[in-house]
Parts: structure tokens; C-alpha cells; sequence
């Protein structure tokens, strides 16, 4: 009997632990429901599409850095790769695009969350994208360091590493690396955020459009 209680109690603590860091993704419902709105007015027809947390969200003149190209930004600040899965039909499959770039990872290991867990998720999510729009192509940016969360590096390094070796093993899924673009001499660079130092400055989204823009 001591026994079987044991094995029910230790369920319960590995099936806590498992969800201790998953946040209510209907939280998001206001944002996306104006995003829908949105919608209502024209949009491109097989646009290329930004979707992720404040990182994307923040990106708001995308159309500058690549104009004559189609481009769609349904970034929703604070969001975990979870959340994506969640809002994968309104945000991504509704709109059909010809190519779509996916920052998360972020706010998840800020979180708590364990990188394979992550990649769990973000394999999730890719096979969604992939059984509906089997022709999109698919673009991971890597976690980007920053002065907030430098003491979390490894753990960025870790997810980026996974993010890298899963995009190698798959077709039309490709990793993009904004990681090593953002440091000098070893550290993170301290003039390309804003002052809450998570948050990139247009100093920062300058380095990040050098490499986003290979993609396109």
C-alpha cells in the first residue's frame, strides 16, 4: 500500500514539474483577436511571415528594412514557443505563407523551461506547419543573448545548438544564427539594446537585418 502511494505521489510531482513553467496561452486572446481585426482589410496572398515574442513584435518596420517584399509581423510580446503552437492556426496556417521566420525559445528559458523541452515543442509546431503548408519554407532564429540575460548564456547555447542540429535534419526547415553577430570580444554588445537591455535598439535589428535579409 506505502508503496503504491509513493508511485502515485512521485506521478504527481513529475507531472507538475513537467508544467511548472507552461503560462495560460489564452492571456494572448486580446492580442490576437486584434490581429484578426487586422485581417479583415487586405493582406498579401502567400506573404512572408514573422511570428514570436516581443523580439519579432518590437521588428515594426520590417517593410523598411526589405521593402518590395510581402511581409506580414505577428509577433505577441511575452509568448514561449507553447503559446505559437496554441495561436499556430490564426497566426501562421491562415495565411499561407511562402516562408516563415519563428523566434521563440526566449522568454521559455528565461522561464524555466529546459531547452529539450523547447525542441519538443518547436518539433511540434514544424510538424503542424508541415502537414498543412508542406511547400512553406521555415526559419529558426536562434535565442539571441542579451545584457538581461546574459547569466542564462549557456542554456542559450544549448537551445541554439539543438534549434541548429534539428534544422540540418530536416528539409525546408533552416536555422538562422543572429547569436554570434551580437557579441564582441566574447561578451554581449552593450549599444544595440534599449534600457531595459532585453530589448534591441535599431543598432540591433541593423545587425539582425544582416542576416535575416540572407534568408529572403
Amino acid at each position: 500500500m506505502i508503496g503504491q502511494i509513493s508511485v502515485i505521489v512521485l506521478s504527481l510531482l513529475l507531472c507538475c514539474h513537467s508544467n511548472i513553467y507552461a503560462q495560460d496561452a489564452k492571456r494572448f486572446e486580446k492580442e490576437i483577436s486584434n490581429y484578426l481585426k487586422e485581417d479583415a482589410s487586405d493582406v498579401p496572398t502567400k506573404p512572408i511571415l514573422f511570428v514570436g515574442s516581443s523580439t519579432i513584435r518590437m521588428w515594426k518596420d520590417l517593410d523598411v528594412y526589405f521593402p518590395n517584399k510581402d511581409i506580414i509581423n505577428r509577433g505577441f510580446g511575452g509568448s514561449q514557443m507553447s503559446d505559437l503552437l496554441y495561436y499556430a492556426d490564426d497566426l501562421i496556417l491562415k495565411y499561407k505563407p511562402v516562408k516563415v521566420f519563428i523566434y521563440e525559445g526566449d522568454n521559455d528559458l528565461a522561464a524555466g523551461e529546459t531547452a529539450e523541452n523547447i525542441l519538443k515543442e518547436t518539433q511540434n509546431l514544424v510538424s503542424k506547419v508541415k502537414n498543412s503548408l508542406p511547400e512553406t519554407e521555415i526559419v529558426i532564429i536562434s535565442a539571441k543573448p542579451s545584457l538581461a540575460r546574459w547569466n542564462l548564456k549557456d542554456k542559450y547555447l544549448q537551445l541554439n545548438q539543438l534549434f541548429e542540429q534539428y534544422c540540418e535534419d530536416n528539409n525546408r526547415v533552416t536555422f538562422a544564427s543572429t547569436w554570434w553577430i551580437m557579441l564582441k570580444d566574447g561578451k554581449v554588445r552593450d549599444d544595440i539594446f534599449i534600457e531595459d537591455g532585453l530589448h534591441m535598439n535599431k543598432i540591433g535589428y541593423d545587425l539582425w537585418a544582416e542576416v535575416i535579409g540572407k534568408f529572403l
